[in-house]
């Protein structure tokens, strides 16, 4: 991949280091059914009321792929502009824990379902960044160890055990902490065009691995460390910060940094180790002999990105082109599919332009304002657009339109109605603006006598009053064309 732009650098005593940063996320598969098994993947449910033979690994029960989870993985490839491999295969990985009923995980290793892939991130300066994507592999989940049910034993949820998992990694391409959360967030949002992973950190189903390593310029690469399981994009970013100048504070100090896997603390801001790093030789890798490899056709994969939506980077570039909007305002809009659809539906046949500052000012304002999220809007798409079109055809004017957007959202009545019942109608009467317009003149004679020595800034002023004398009603480009006429 190419190399960064710029780097963020952490200045020890002996000069500046360079951060290396991979991440390996851990992405549940939406679908109804477990990968192996017919048992629901539905978070949420009652502990150990979601589990099969399979997944409880009862001697003699055989995995049965689930086609869909199939489907999702290779969306998730064609989304990330990767390989699709049409023959990948299961493996069984070998390690010993209290919530793995057997003993070993089936997932993927040597073959995976999906190869090299790449994710543009953008950054706060503007800048596009491709990062590299090493593989996308499928993998059963492990069951959930329950640590506070009991002053003295711990209990077991095998509902997670079996639910279907991507695992995306990551080249160690990421050089800032800001970096690495630009590629989450932007992955996050793929997959839930996609339809592929809800990304939901607070629910489990999008977690990370943060590797993290230090060097000075131009080195190659010194050893790195993991951080497991890190559940927020902010923790993550904090993770790599800490991380990273715990081990400049090592190399520093002449010792060297152990290859190992680390938790993240958040309330400390610091991470601690957690065991040594194992290699891929430690989980023994081999064939699941349960399990023929994964064979799919060319036509399948095909047909499945014919019916795929329309991606991030695509909608942000045709909504640049087609509404004219910028940058910034395009890529706020489609960070969420509920987001650009609602803006769709409010641009449709008015201008693009508006429509996307009253949706990034005063309406996200309101939402957040009431803890709310456009899914649960009080005001909808259509109630917007009304909003809007009483606007452009000078029923109300800007200063009237807040008014009513407030209103709106408390009371989720449409524009039109709380204009009429409370009196909204701008003022478009010449002969009661001109009146008005005399009467501020009148009141402040002062004001008018400097004005009229040249001080003209006071223009706006007079605007103002006229504006209070109608209550806010006055059409604001009459106002400015009486006033200029009679000062």
């Amino acid at each position: 991949m190419s190399a960064p732009e710029s780097t963020y650098v952490i200045e020890g005593s002996t000069g500046p280091w360079e951060l290396v940063i991979g991440l390996e996320v851990h992405a549940q598969v939406v679908s109804k059914a477990k990968l192996f098994s017919g048992a629901s993947a539905e978070y949420g449910a009652e502990p150990n009321s979601q589990v099969s033979f399979v997944d409880a690994a009862f001697p003699g029960m055989l995995p049965v792929i689930n086609r869909e989870c199939v489907a999702q993985a290779v969306r998730t490839g064609l989304g990330l502009k990767a390989e699709i491999n049409l023959v990948s295969r299961f493996d069984r990985k070998n390690y010993f824990y209290a919530d793995l009923p057997a003993g070993y995980q089936i997932s993927q290793f040597a073959h995976p379902i999906v190869g090299k892939g790449v994710i543009e991130i953008e950054l706060e300066s503007g800048a596009i960044r491709p990062i590299g994507v090493t593989r996308l592999h499928l993998e059963q989940d492990a069951g959930k160890s329950m640590h506070d049910q009991h002053p003295s034993q711990s209990f077991i949820d095998l509902n997670r055990a079996g639910v279907a998992l991507m695992e995306i990694v990551s080249e160690p391409d990421m050089r800032t902490p800001e970096e690495a959360g630009a590629y989450l967030r932007k992955l996050r949002t793929i997959m839930r065009y996609l339809g592929t992973c809800d990304g939901n950190m607070e629910e489990g189903s999008m977690r990370a691995d943060v590797n993290v390593s230090v060097r000075k310029a131009g080195e190659p690469f010194r050893t790195r460390c993991e951080i497991k399981n890190v559940n927020s994009v902010r923790f993550v970013m904090q993770a790599i910060e800490a991380e990273a100048r715990r081990q400049v504070e090592i190399w520093e100090a002449g010792g060297e940094v152990r290859q190992e896997t680390r938790l993240y603390d958040p309330s400390r801001g610091e991470t601690r180790s957690m065991r040594s790093k194992e290699d891929a030789h430690d989980y023994r890798y081999f064939p699941d002999p349960d399990l023929l490899p994964l064979v799919i056709e060319q036509e399948w994969v095909e047909e499945l990105a014919t019916h795929l939506p329309e991606l991030p980077d695509a909608k942000k570039a045709r909504f640049m082109s087609q509404y004219g909007l910028p940058a910034y305002d395009a890529g706020v809009l489609v960070m969420e599919q509920a987001t650009a659809d609602f803006y769709e539906a409010v641009a449709r046949g008015r201008d693009g332009k508006i429509a996307a500052n009253w949706m990034l000012g005063d309406f996200f304002a309101g939402l957040n304002r009431m803890g709310r999220g456009i899914e649960d809007s009080p005001v909808s798409a259509e109630g917007l657009g009304g909003l809007l079109d009483l606007l452009a055809d000078a029923t109300i004017n800007g200063r009237i339109a807040k008014e009513v957007m407030e209103a709106m959202m408390e009371t989720g009545e449409t524009a039109a109605a709380i204009v009429e019942a409370r009196g909204l109608r701008q003022v478009t009467d010449t002969g009661a603006i001109d009146g008005a317009v005399d009467q501020v003149l009148a009141a402040n004679p002062d004001k008018l006598a400097e004005y009229k020595a040249g001080k003209e800034k006071l223009f706006g002023f007079f605007v103002g009053q006229v504006m209070k004398a109608m209550a806010g009603k006055g059409n604001p480009a009459l106002v400015n064309e009486a006033l200029k006429r009679k000062l």
